[in-house]
């Protein structure tokens, strides 16, 4: 059971946040509290699985992206939480999580990664280099959907 002022902060959380340079601060003058008690609420709510998922959903071509795709690694276990923190520290990547199962047995990492003109095969290389991983595919987005955060409230 959310408190009133937990369900006043999903109201701000479940949309679109400010976009100003301490969101969180925002949100509590709106709510009535200070910006600690916000996101200390937020994480408390993450800790009890009231929130499951809490990300940004990107508009790519508004941000000056023109092309994006899933791309997946086949990583050594041993090296998957490595690999995706190197993979994550890419201003071009907006998504990179493990996958169990792999998909096709094998490819355990996926990430999203949003390129501009002409630097697709570029930016590969180098994500493949700086890791070491070689083998992967690349799954190009043929049509993008709506994208929408859910609103509970």
């Amino acid at each position: 059971m959310l408190t009133k002022t937990e369900t006043k902060i999903a109201k701000y959380i479940q949309g679109d946040i400010p976009l100003v340079q301490r969101p969180f601060k925002r949100i509590g003058e709106e709510v009535g509290i200070g910006e600690e008690k916000v996101t200390e609420a937020i994480n408390d709510l993450i800790k009890r699985g009231t929130i499951r998922k809490f990300g940004a959903v990107i508009r790519h071509q508004k941000a000056g992206f023109t092309q994006n795709a899933m791309v997946v690694w086949a990583v050594p276990d041993e090296r998957c939480e490595a690999v995706g923190k190197t993979f994550a520290s890419f201003k071009e990547i907006t998504h990179c999580y493990e996958r169990t199962p792999p998909f096709e047995e094998k490819y355990n990492i996926f990430t999203m990664i949003h390129f501009k003109e002409n630097d697709q095969e570029k930016l590969l290389q180098k994500l493949s280099s700086v890791t070491g991983i070689k083998d992967f595919k690349v799954l190009i987005s043929e049509e993008e959907f709506k994208k929408s955060s859910m609103e509970y409230f």
